[in-house]
């Protein structure tokens, strides 16, 4: 399912909006619970990571650092069974694994971080 901007910022709102970054396209992983840091980067790596972290029928969302490329929701299973189509489109790209709570960054050449979402900062009345 393609997602509409409003439903992009929304599902960016309970996953990589929860990071600070670095530079444009990339997540600041100090202070997160990092669970797996992989140097690979390819389809296989991608087809792996997935299945390894994702429950059944879980719903994955594919975020791409092109704008251009709407981001799309859909089963981790088919994200694990398409990995050579998700990587085809740009050289990088996270998932949010809804349920594990989890998030995965790509990044050619610089591999893969799989880490937990961390709560939201509570902001308290002035």
């Amino acid at each position: 399912m393609l997602l509409t901007y409003a439903e992009d910022r929304a599902f960016a709102s309970l996953s990589l909006n929860r990071f600070p970054s670095v530079g444009s396209v990339r997540l600041d992983w100090s202070g997160a619970e990092v669970i797996e840091w992989r140097d690979g980067f390819d389809p296989a790596e991608l087809r792996r990571t997935v299945r390894a972290h994702a429950a059944t029928d879980e719903l994955a969302v594919v975020f791409w650092d092109n704008f251009v490329i709407p981001s799309i929701a859909l089963d981790a299973a088919l994200v694990a069974d398409h990995a050579e189509a998700v990587l085809e489109w740009a050289a990088r790209c996270w998932i949010f694994l809804a349920d594990s709570g989890l998030l995965i960054e790509f990044q050619d050449g610089e591999g893969l971080t799989v880490a937990r979402i961390p709560e939201p900062v509570a902001v308290l009345p002035s």
